[in-house]
């Protein structure tokens, strides 16, 4: 039956978030955006754990910025997700016109040049601007997307998530076992195979690559994945403008050198691709996930040898 408290802390996000969607869903984007911008605050002043981290990862990436700068910047990065929020409610019903309309984007010739080879392309991102927002508009633009995601905590919003990203087209495949050779599956139906590689997972694979010059324990399988079916790595990121609409801007492909068994090959494409994140997070520096435990797997000491 699995432990009874888990399951009620469960139940509490369950059911509120359902509601969200069948009340907010309904509620045009004007709407609901103060909403969650309120709902950003909030959470910023009851989040101690978060509110925290965020703190010290801002002082890491940003040390020479005075305290109120970062101080302003944590504010107007609460104020970014709940902004998200209302966008994802938003996402429930809209459809692929109103996305079109909402975010525009650049540089979809570059997915387009690595299809016309036939093999498809490893499209990276990170949790900049709204990523979900983004994989909608991928879609909506006729890109045929396959996602590799990692599986919520609970089941039923494991659901509820797959069904929102798959509502535009999107092939949705969680990591595990499988999900290696369903990639590669998707490259081989010209796909564009998109991840997110901008967070410390321990039980994938990953390697060590700088990020805000400290090294970040980051996923390498977007690295291996192009190496391994000789397809280009296409950074993509999404970003908010100031009057409310977004833009998702793909960049020129990094090309994959080297093979798939070699370590310092995975390592040197990752951090290609790390470092086209950390740009795209400076220049919208509010618009990134502050509170992840970016940093938290440390390199080992290194081992002396006085032979």
């Amino acid at each position: 039956m699995g432990d009874p408290l888990r399951r009620v802390r469960h139940d509490l996000v369950y059911y509120p978030f359902r509601l969200l969607l069948a009340g907010g869903s309904r509620v045009p984007l004007a709407f609901t955006r103060p909403l969650g911008i309120l709902a950003g605050r909030l959470a910023l002043a009851l989040a101690r754990t978060d509110r925290r981290r965020a703190r010290e990862h801002l002082a890491i990436a940003f040390p020479e910025k005075p305290d109120a700068d970062r101080e302003v910047l944590l504010r107007h990065t609460a104020r970014h997700l709940g902004l998200m929020l209302a966008e994802v409610l938003w996402l429930w019903r809209t459809d692929p016109q109103e996305v079109r309309g909402q975010v525009s984007m650049v540089g979809a010739e570059h997915l387009e040049a690595a299809r016309a080879r036939g093999r498809g392309a490893v499209l990276v991102t990170g949790h900049c601007g709204n990523w979900e927002l983004m994989n909608a508009r991928l879609g909506a633009g006729g890109i045929p997307m396959s996602i590799a995601v990692r599986e919520v905590y609970d089941p039923r919003l494991h659901e509820v998530a797959t069904a929102l990203r798959a509502r535009f087209g999107a092939q949705v495949i969680s990591r595990g076992p499988t999900a290696g050779r369903r990639l590669v599956a998707s490259l081989l139906a010209n796909r564009v195979v998109g991840l997110l590689i901008d967070q410390d997972i321990r039980d994938i694979p990953g390697v060590f690559v700088p990020f805000f010059g400290h090294p970040a324990w980051t996923p390498s399988g977007a690295a291996q994945l192009a190496l391994r079916a000789r397809v280009p790595v296409v950074p993509a990121f999404i970003s908010r403008a100031a009057d409310g609409t977004h833009k998702v801007e793909v960049r020129p492909p990094i090309e994959p050198t080297g093979d798939a068994g070699d370590p310092n090959a995975v390592t040197r494409l990752t951090a290609e691709a790390t470092n086209a994140i950390e740009q795209q997070i400076r220049a919208h520096p509010e618009q990134w996930v502050w509170m992840h435990r970016r940093w938290r797997t440390r390199p080992e000491p290194a081992v002396r040898n006085d032979d």
